[in-house]
């Protein structure tokens, strides 16, 4: 099972994530960050094949994924 981790205050709401992201687990929010920028939440986490992409793309280090063991 794999959990999104989004940290807020670094996050720029370039949603680079969203787009990169090949299986779109990733979508905008309504949410905004206390800089006033949209934030990225989870789709559908069970598409999600764990490869990384949005960690490696974001230029903020604001996003990360949790693989936990079933």
């Amino acid at each position: 099972m794999k959990k999104l981790h989004i940290h807020p205050k670094y996050c720029k709401g370039c949603l680079i994530c969203v787009e990169m992201c090949p299986k779109k687990a990733l979508k905008p929010s309504d949410q905004i960050n206390s800089r006033g920028y949209l934030l990225p939440v989870e789709n559908d986490m069970s598409r999600c094949t764990d490869c990384k992409l949005c960690e490696i793309l974001c230029p903020d280090f604001a996003i990360a994924i949790e693989v936990e063991d079933e």
